[in-house]
């Protein structure tokens, strides 16, 4: 399902035109954004919580050239379910 289906089905379920559903995720997608640019988490009731992480600097080794390199330190996104989603999966 691409964001067009998305936001079709999405609107459909809630009675609102197509406009005022794509500004409404759109205006969700920015805030949750500027959230996490913040470096908060942000935690949807019974879906999951996304957060920003450090992940640290690291030695990694070429398998080829078998030549020892420094990865740098990066930010990366997570994404952990809620125990209601997983259940549902199981």
């Amino acid at each position: 399902m691409n964001n067009k289906e998305f936001t079709s089905e999405l609107s459909q379920r809630l009675g609102y035109t197509l406009k005022d559903t794509s500004e409404l995720m759109a205006s969700l997608l920015s805030g949750m954004t500027q959230m996490l640019e913040e470096g908060n988490a942000v935690s949807v009731q019974g879906f999951g919580t996304f957060e920003v992480k450090k992940k640290l600097e690291r030695i990694s080794v070429s398998p080829n050239t078998k030549q020892r390199f420094l990865v740098p330190p990066k930010l990366v996104l997570t994404y952990r379910p809620s125990a209601f989603l997983k259940d549902k999966f199981k």
